[in-house]
Formats: C-alpha cells, structure tokens, sequence
C-alpha cells in the first residue's frame, strides 16, 4: 500500500495558486484512471486506486492519493490520521507532492529525508509525524526575476499565468506522473 499526497488549500480561491502545485498534479495524475473511488474522510478528499496486476507487475495494488482538506499549515494533520489508520510505513510508502520556492519554475526534484525549508505544510508533516524520513517530489514555483518583487508568502497563494499552466499541464506533470509511478511501482 502506498500513500500520495498532494499539498494545497482547499476552495476555488487557491486553485490555480502556486501552493497549489501539489493538488493540480495528483488531479492531473487521476483524471485518466477508471479504478478509482473518491471519498471525503480523514480531513482530506482521498481517492483510491486499484491498479490491476497487469498495468502495475511491481509494487501495491492500492494506492492513496490524498488533498488534505486542512488548509497547507495543518496538511500533517490529515497525513498523520490515514498513516495511522493503515498503518503506512512513511519512510517506504509515503510520497509528498508540493510546490517549491527554492526551485525555478520548470524544475522538479525528489528528495529524501530532508528539512521542510520553510515550507510550512512540510513543516507540519514533519511535526504530525514525527519524522522527516519520507520522500517528497518538490515542484519548482519560483519564477519571480527578483524575491523583492513581492513577499514569498504573497507569491506562493498568487495565481499561475495561463502559460505557467500550460507549461505544467503539457511539460511538469507528465514528468511527475512518470515520477509518481516510479515511486509506487518501486
């Protein structure tokens, strides 16, 4: 069993934001698969997948993907119920999908075991779970030409330019969704 989480902020206002990285790229990833049911519990809109033995021959046949409902500062809060209720080892089967300042827009990166950097919804996984020993797939966000232009934290909950989300929608998040398989797939 594998559990994928996109952060983000639930409601309209957010969703094109660029905190909202986490939740385009897990509705990008849905959006095609038949064996799917969605359901809201757990503080979060989880859906769960189960992959037939022929798409996927390695790794699980379910899988979570989870937008936490808890507003990006209490994401760890949804995390933290679900890997209790399924007893999910976040160190081997926990993924999280967030935006990343510190990365130019275009770029993404995987990490392991690494600091939230400021990131306050990592932050608070960290801190709901006691751990920061999971995987995280980081998409750059940052396309400002100088930080002064306007605070990060203004910037992060700032709207995508319509190419931005063409860029995302044909360019990054294929390029995630191959990341996301990699990863479930072992």
């Amino acid at each position: 069993m594998k559990l994928i989480v996109g952060l983000g902020n639930p409601g309209n206002k957010y969703a094109h934001t660029r905190h909202n990285a986490g939740f385009l790229a897990l509705d990008f990833y849905l959006k095609d698969l038949e064996t799917i049911s969605c359901t809201s519990r757990f503080q979060g809109q989880v859906c769960e997948v189960h992959f037939n033995a022929k798409e996927h021959h390695k790794g699980p046949a379910k899988t979570f993907f989870v937008k936490p409902q808890t507003y990006m500062n209490r994401s760890g809060e949804a995390v933290r119920e679900i890997v209790n209720f399924y007893k999910i080892n976040p160190e081997t089967d926990l993924l999280v999908v967030h935006d990343e300042i510190d990365l130019k827009f275009g770029y993404t990166k995987l990490a392991f075991d690494s600091r939230p950097a400021g990131h306050n919804g990592v932050k608070n996984i960290v801190e709901q779970l006691g751990t920061q020993k999971f995987h995280r797939l980081r998409i750059g966000v940052e396309s400002r030409l100088s930080r002064a232009e306007s605070p990060t934290d203004e910037y992060v909950l700032s709207q995508f330019t319509a190419h931005e989300l063409e860029v995302l929608q044909n360019r990054i998040f294929p390029s995630v969704k191959d990341s996301i398989e990699q990863f479930i797939t072992g």
